[in-house]
């Protein structure tokens, strides 16, 4: 998210020269071009105002923070005061005093609401909690088959109600069952519309109100910049939401929406969606974002990624793949398949420090989808010397080893080349062998 605002970031932050105290002129000149950098984001021009006055006010005249230089304790200032703008603490899941937890989802058509119903389901079904999905869109055509679909998918039953065309009495009949099923969660997908209508509202205000549900989860398009606001202000007026959860936040996004939201409607963000797998959704933490949005990374975010996703037996692997030091292509395949479990590399990157400044994004691209593939069968043509000892492919090499796998020689060479780059990169994940050692993996 907010890929090309984190790169200007960055840029702007390597250009501060390294000095005991930063002046004003220099503060000046750096909150000049971050403020360029968050309006072309679409952040809200009040809240970009009160922003910049912040960070000059704390940044004029400060000292370093123990040890950090000038360039770390002015990040430091504005990584602090994204974290405020983003709310400062998670906020948890409001638990019913009894079973079921009811979650009312509401949105816009278009904004991934019922697939972001499936992803919320996947996420508590990972915390041991038996859900179930309500599917009060009778409106789109497809809505309930598309939650059937995604719900067998996560493992959560959905409830119908066929030839009902009343929302309300549907929720109602879907809690009854819930409640009598014992199961913990139900999380009712309701009607959008591409507008929002007085139909609308008065269908969602009814389940609203007969329902009281424990949290009301506003689901905004993350690409629509500061008309999520507006969308987000009206739904709130109408059933009190708890909180929102941005989706389409996986590419380049203006994404502004997502700073400029707690300040200017007052809800907290409770969940990212990064992706359209069932798997690509993100509980939102405001000090791991905001280093995220920085290029600084986020290490927790991964490690947590990593137990999600990969197996005992995968992570015994990759214990004794980030011990071994030497880089080749039996260690660039088992790592190109340890990360594909996790997702696109893309965002897997973002949550790794430094990485924005290491990897180019032209280097992104190449490794991404069918990057992957590319790579893949070119290290599968390979000889096992060839693999383990890669300065031994010469010219004939590497026509035969193109041939084997269909690419060019010039793909060859390219992935050749990109092997000291990934060295590097690659050796990044090494701070996770700790993290490994708590699974037991001795």
């Amino acid at each position: 998210m907010l890929e090309s605002f984190t790169q200007r970031i960055t840029d702007i932050f390597s250009n501060i020269t390294k000095k005991n105290i930063v002046s004003e002129k220099d503060v000046d000149n750096l909150l000049k071009e971050i403020r360029y950098a968050l309006l072309d984001a679409d952040v809200h021009y009040t809240v970009v105002k009160q922003f910049i006055e912040n960070i000059k006010e704390k940044a004029i005249g400060s000292k370093l923070y123990g040890t950090l230089n000038a360039e770390q304790s002015f990040i430091k200032i504005v990584r602090d005061e994204i974290t405020t703008l983003l709310g400062n603490n998670p906020v948890p899941i409001n638990w019913g005093n009894a079973p079921p937890t009811v979650i009312l989802m509401c949105g816009l058509q278009g904004s991934g609401k019922t697939t972001t119903t499936a992803k919320l389901a996947r996420w508590f079904i990972k915390q041991n909690k038996k859900v179930v999905l309500s599917a009060c869109d009778v409106q789109r055509p497809a809505a309930i088959k598309q939650l059937q679909v995604l719900g067998e998918e996560v493992g959560a039953k959905v409830f119908t109600v066929e030839d009902n065309k009343n929302p309300l009495e549907i929720a109602t009949k879907a809690y009854e069952y819930t409640k009598h099923m014992l199961n913990d969660v139900l999380i009712i997908d309701t009607a959008g519309r591409l507008t929002i209508d007085d139909e609308l509202m008065h269908e969602l205000k009814s389940i609203y109100q007969k329902l009281q549900p424990q949290e009301t989860f506003l689901v905004l398009d993350g690409s629509t910049g500061q008309e999520a606001l507006n969308v987000a202000n009206s739904f709130h007026s109408v059933v009190n939401a708890t909180g929102v959860i941005f989706t389409k936040l996986d590419g380049d996004t203006r994404g502004g929406a997502v700073l400029s939201v707690k300040n200017q409607t007052g809800l907290p963000v409770r969940f990212i969606g990064l992706g359209e797998g069932v798997e690509a959704l993100d509980e939102f933490y405001p000090d791991r974002m905001a280093g995220r949005i920085l290029g600084m990374g986020d290490m927790l975010g991964l490690i947590k990624k990593a137990e999600e996703t990969i197996s005992a037996q995968d992570a015994q692997s990759a214990e004794q793949m980030f011990k071994n030091k030497q880089v080749d292509f039996n260690l660039i395949l088992t790592q190109i398949q340890f990360i594909k479990k996790m997702g696109s590399i893309k965002n897997i990157v973002k949550y790794i420090p430094g990485m924005n400044r290491m990897v180019k994004p032209e280097m992104l691209d190449s490794l991404d989808s069918s990057g992957f593939l590319s790579m893949e069968s070119i290290i599968q043509s390979m000889t096992p010397d060839e693999r383990k000892n890669p300065q031994i492919i010469k010219s004939s090499r590497k026509k035969r080893i193109a041939k084997g796998c269909g690419r060019t020689v010039e793909e060859v060479n390219q992935l050749i080349k990109h092997v000291d780059q990934m060295k590097d990169a690659f050796k990044r994940f090494s701070g996770m062998e700790n993290k490994f050692k708590m699974f037991n993996f001795k």
